[in-house]
């Protein structure tokens, strides 16, 4: 430490002691601290190491218990006997060493002045002073400005002093103390105050260290003139603490869990405090203490906190920590922090510590009963039983769900087991239906475990398992059909009356004699009728291979077979006939109107398809060729493509008109079934790419059309004759008029009439066709 420090901080002490000299100074009796706060050690070479300098005289007035004491040379302390003794050769020493002296009832510092130490050069008083090795124009003037202390909280009278400011000068002459920055004269404002004369520094009002804790402000001097004569030079000013503050705990109440049968010293969680006081002293040393257990069995004393650092441990044993047998699992601690190092003197803070003993799997469980009964209908599936179990474990844990499985007695896994969560009983079900005729009596071996595994030194015993004995009740059954579903092969179109099948339904319940009798349920067709008591099935009605009710050449019938127990019961069979196919459909052409060109170069008009409801070879290849009527071979051709189609062909343009152009189609089967049809051809008029058509169906459909016009004229002039008039005059117009409108129509009638003659003559028309239209023509 440089010598100027030294210096400086025999200010400091010297300060603290005229301020402590002023408050302590009113009390009688003992007076805590250092009883000499001065002492001078003679230097007469290197102090030795563990050589006693001086006893210090202190007394706390309490029996000085647990005092400590720091030497500001770290190379000193003071033994046990209050002896000053270097820790090591020191040969050279500073001219000034403090002693800070603490217990929990005084807080006191004294000053060893070192005397007869040799002058060195390095330690002049300029260099002491840090002016450094010039003073320019103050050479003969310095201010020295020692650190200080002012403590917090004190109480009025105001204002105290401090400690003062030095002029070191060898010149006479008067000069005004200077004191300026944060504190002074700036905010906070006039906080301290300096005597202009005297340099002697007071603070005007009490301080409160957790707000600042320093101040750092200039001191100068100045003439009359207000020059600057000295400085500024720094003031540094520490607040010193005082317990006022207690200790407080981040939460109200904290939380933590230990493991049943958890080692002796295990943690189990950690206690915080917080106090504002200065923590470089034991205004902020805290001490931890628990202060109640709640409850306080098997133990008062099932816990420990370590004092310092608030670590809770265990300190039962671990046999005894066992969450089944204590009174509680939750365990409440009062935990309280105590400052000043946990002295009667210091403050406290209160915290509560919930800690929970949680569970381990250290017992199995075990089935309330070693046999369970029941019973289940057969053909039933669902719950049948619950299995109920005790486990002194944690309920909802791991350690206490069970888990249930069958290790015995069910070969064809017809059972089923599952925990219920809410009560932890194993449900027992059914799922897939049983059979009283095959066995009437089940005997299940049922094991429980938990879901985590035992701890190592306990294992699952004979009460962990449990027989279960299952009785099945005989049900009356309903008829069974066999093969189901049961498939033949028929022709369709055979004989009404003809056998398709034999249907085969037996009753399970063998152990009863019972009847059974059939009936169609659903026959969608209507084709079938079944034997009630033989169970026979024949046709009542055409079999249609091309029906709508038959899907991919296939037919479906149900039918329900029912037995004579109390209740019946019943059961459906499905019947499924595959029909062969008969050449029961003639072929069609398609498409059946084709268009063509009046001027058409092309003479192509169409290609034509057949098509048949039957299957191959009762369908493709065709046969297309023209109709039987004379002289159509002269305008038509008709030439096969490939099996299905063939193209119609003109030999010579016709003009524009819509034209029944006959055909003859034949299919392969055996034998063949043949079709007349006719095909549209309507010969159009094109013109720059479009094409004028009649816009009749044919001659034929035109000329009926206007016969039928004809015949409401001629009704309408008859009535029209019929009505008579207002006057002879107007009547004989009319009818003059009505006579050579009806000689008009009939007229045109008779040509018309020979139109239609000459039309099927053009056409060829059928003899039948000529024969209604000569019929139509005389009615007219």
């Amino acid at each position: 430490m440089e010598t100027g420090v030294r210096i400086l901080l025999a200010f400091l002490v010297h300060q603290v002691a005229h301020v402590g000299g002023q408050e302590d100074g009113g009390h009688e009796g003992c007076v805590p601290g250092f009883q000499v706060k001065h002492y001078q050690v003679a230097y007469s070479g290197p102090f030795q190491k563990g050589q006693p300098l001086i006893q210090v005289e202190f007394d706390d007035c309490a029996g000085n218990e647990d005092v400590t004491f720091e030497v500001s040379d770290r190379s000193f302390r003071v033994d046990g006997d209050l002896n000053l003794v270097p820790h090591q050769d020191v040969p050279y020493g500073g001219p000034v060493l403090f002693i800070h002296g603490v217990t929990a009832h005084a807080d006191d510092v004294a000053q060893v002045e070192i005397t007869g130490l040799p002058v060195r050069s390095s330690h002049t008083l300029r260099n002491i002073l840090g002016l450094g090795q010039t003073l320019p124009y103050r050479s003969k003037r310095s201010l020295l400005v020692p650190p200080m202390i002012v403590t917090e909280n004190q109480r009025a009278p105001f204002p105290r002093l401090i400690g003062k400011s030095h002029v070191i000068s060898t010149e006479s002459g008067n000069h005004i103390f200077r004191l300026t920055g944060p504190g002074a004269d700036q905010d906070p404002k006039g906080l301290f105050i300096i005597d202009i004369d005297t340099g002697e520094v007071s603070v005007s009002r009490s301080l409160d260290r957790e707000a600042i804790d320093s101040y750092e402000l200039q001191v100068s001097t100045t003439d009359f003139a207000g020059n600057l004569v000295d400085g500024p030079t720094l003031l540094l000013i520490t607040v010193i603490d005082q317990n006022d503050n207690r200790p407080i705990f981040k939460e109200t109440r904290y939380a933590g869990e230990v493991l049943e049968g958890s080692p002796t010293g295990t943690t189990v969680m950690r206690m915080t405090a917080f106090d504002a006081d200065d923590p470089a002293t034991d205004n902020a040393a805290l001490r931890y203490n628990i202060v109640r257990q709640s409850p306080d069995k098997p133990s008062p004393n099932m816990f420990y906190i370590d004092a310092e650092k608030g670590d809770i441990v265990t300190v039962i044993s671990p046999t005894l920590l066992d969450r089944e047998t204590l009174p509680t699992t939750t365990y409440e601690l009062e935990i309280v922090a105590k400052d000043m190092a946990g002295s009667e003197v210091g403050l406290t803070g209160t915290a509560t510590a919930t800690i929970t003993i949680t569970d381990k799997n250290d017992h199995a469980p075990e089935f309330t009963h070693p046999l369970f009964e029941a019973s289940v209908n057969e053909g039933a599936t669902g719950v049948v039983v619950n299995l109920t179990v005790d486990d002194r474990d944690d309920p909802a844990t791991e350690a206490w769900r069970a888990i249930y499985s069958i290790i015995n007695g069910d070969p064809t896994q017809s059972f089923e087991i599952q925990t219920n969560p809410d009560n932890n009983e194993g449900m027992l079900s059914v799922v897939k239906p049983l059979d009283y005729e095959a066995t009437a009596f089940h005997t299940l071996l049922i094991k429980v475990e938990n879901e985590d595994p035992l701890v190592p030194d306990v294992g699952y015993g004979p009460s962990s398992t449990a027989t279960v004995h299952v009785t099945v009740l005989d049900v009356n059954e309903g008829p069974v059909f066999f093969p189901d579903p049961l498939t033949v092969t028929r022709m369709e179109n055979i004989p009404v009356g003809s056998f398709v099948a034999s249907l085969n339904a037996t009753d399970p319940d063998i152990l009863q004699i019972q009847s059974v009798r059939y009936a169609v349920l659903r026959d969608p067709a209507g084709w079938l009728s079944v034997n009630p008591v033989r169970g026979t099935v024949n046709t009542s009605a055409s079999l249609d291979r091309e029906s709508p009710y038959v899907h991919d050449n296939k037919y479906t019938a149900v039918f329900i077979a029912t037995d004579n127990g109390q209740p019946p019961a019943t059961g459906t069979g499905t019947l499924v006939i595959h029909l062969e196919d008969y050449n029961d459909n003639a072929p069609y052409v398609v498409p059946s109107v084709a268009r063509v060109c009046e001027d058409a170069h092309d003479m192509n008009v169409a290609i034509v398809g057949g098509r048949d409801k039957d299957l191959p070879p009762n369908g493709a290849p065709f046969k297309i060729e023209l109709g039987k009527q004379p002289g159509l071979d002269n305008t038509w051709k008709v030439t096969r493509v490939n099996s299905t189609h063939s193209q119609i062909m003109l030999l010579h343009s016709l003009k524009k008109a819509n034209y029944q152009l006959p055909l003859l189609i034949t299919d392969s089967g055996v034998p063949p079934l043949s079709n007349n049809t006719e095909v549209k051809v309507q010969v159009c008029v094109c013109k720059k790419n479009r094409m004028h058509c009649s816009s009749a169906h044919s001659h034929r459909a035109s000329l009926l059309v206007l016969l039928a016009t004809l015949l409401l004229a001629l009704l309408s002039i008859d009535h029209s004759l019929s009505l008579g008039g207002p006057g002879n005059t107007a009547k004989a117009e009319l009818l003059s008029w009505s006579g050579k409108s009806i000689d008009f129509l009939m007229c045109s009638f008779l040509f018309l009439s020979q139109t239609v003659f000459d039309l099927v003559s053009l056409f060829k028309w059928k003899e039948q066709s000529l024969f209604s239209l000569s019929a139509v023509v005389v009615v007219f």
